[in-house]
């Protein structure tokens, strides 16, 4: 393979410059309202988050908090639920304008059972991520989780007591790729996966895939016989530490405008890139199954995908996805939130996917996400800002996958 692979996970980092004037803000919950962002409402259970407020904000009060951290979430209401263990940390988080639940397990706790499992509990067909809402490390086991596997997983999980949960999965884990058939999507080495996002790789034009897209083909077109080509894979992380890949467009003229396909002839544009949050509402478009929603459901998740192929540094959601749905745009409003990567069940009956964090692929490979202005106006670009049969340049979060 041509492509160079990307060996060190890359996470979202907090200014520090940024972090003291929230400590500041955060005691003033109304004081940096804008017209965009009204003043939000105040009751007896906290004020109203909005969905970039419960961001910043639920970060910076867990990290006040330190080793007695547990957590945090946005919940459906709109309040910034924060885990406490002790009453005194509940009137900290009351004072900001949140609300304080009282658990019984640290972050430290939680992430010490998730390091047990990967040592001890490790089998093909299994995946874990960091609950905040349940206080627990959540472990879902698929279909092929039967005899002495089962056996090994409930040994351990047992010994870890309520710190862990385990529950049953429809289905096989697997990445969201499959066989060419047809469709509006990107093609590459037999494999048919979604694009993602389009971004700025250094001042060069790249979309963002998944990794295991990335793995199965060094080049990659708009159409199955290669006839329509796109760009090459420059960096691609799978299994391990992610799975995203960036793939260099070979048109450096191609149109790349920074929206999505909702899959009824209209795109969302896409202006920023922010991190997942347990609660977190999110959308998901693909080229099988085109626009579906759901929710955040898991941090920190751990997928073993068999074969040896293991993931860290998930998200979990319960946004259904299919094969070929690999690579596509998970996104919340105008913003980007990760990558898919795979899951099991279906569009049908439901399941459990999970995707790659879009920051942490952006930081590692160095790109920046937002608004293509050469391209508004570009030749070939519709009313719906998709590239029209003169110029099949995939542009926006388009089926690029499987």
């Amino acid at each position: 393979m041509s492509h160079r692979r990307v060996n060190s996970r890359a996470g979202a980092a907090a200014a520090a410059a940024s972090t003291a004037l929230l400590a500041g803000a955060i005691l003033l919950p109304g004081a940096n309202a804008t017209p965009e962002n009204p003043s939000p409402t105040v009751d007896a259970d906290g004020r109203v988050f909005s969905p970039a407020e419960a961001g910043r904000v639920g970060p910076l009060l867990t990290e006040r908090l330190g080793a007695q951290a547990a957590g945090w979430y946005h919940d459906g209401s709109g309040r910034l639920v924060v885990n406490v263990l002790d009453d005194r940390d509940a009137g900290r988080v009351s004072d900001a304008g949140a609300v304080p639940k009282r658990v019984d397990h640290s972050t430290a706790a939680l992430h010490a059972s998730a390091r047990a499992l990967a040592e001890d509990a490790s089998v093909p067909g299994t995946a874990w991520s960091v609950d905040p809402r349940g206080n627990r490390v959540a472990v879902v086991a698929d279909s092929t989780v039967t005899g002495a596997r089962w056996d090994r997983l409930v040994r351990v999980t047992e010994r870890l007591g309520d710190t862990v949960s385990v529950r049953r999965s429809t289905g096989t884990f697997t990445p969201f790729s499959g066989p060419v058939d047809g469709g509006d999507a990107v093609f590459g080495g037999g494999a048919r996966c979604s694009l993602g996002f389009n971004v700025d790789a250094g001042g060069a034009r790249a979309f963002l895939t998944a990794g295991h897209c990335g793995d199965a083909a060094a080049t990659w077109s708009a159409d199955p016989a290669g006839t329509e080509p796109l760009g090459t894979v420059t960096a691609s992380v799978f299994p391990g530490l992610g799975d995203f890949a960036l793939v260099a467009y070979d048109d450096p003229r191609a149109e790349a405008p920074s929206t999505v396909d909702l899959q009824d002839g209209t795109v969302r544009e896409i202006t920023r890139a922010v991190p997942a949050a347990v609660g977190m509402r999110v959308q998901r478009s693909g080229s099988t199954t085109g626009l579906s929603s759901g929710t955040v459901t898991g941090l920190d998740a751990t997928v073993n995908y068999g074969n040896g192929d293991i993931v860290t540094g998930l998200v979990q959601s319960d946004v259904c996805a299919e094969p070929g749905d690999s690579g596509g745009p998970v996104f919340s409003g105008d913003a980007a939130v990760g990558l898919t990567s795979g899951g099991s069940g279906d569009c049908t009956r439901g399941g459990v996917t999970f995707f790659q964090p879009v920051t942490a692929a952006l930081e590692a490979v160095g790109a920046e996400i937002g608004p293509d202005e050469d391209a508004v106006d570009a030749p070939g670009v519709g009313a719906s800002g998709r590239p029209g049969a003169a110029g099949r340049q995939p542009g926006a979060v388009r089926d690029l996958r499987e």
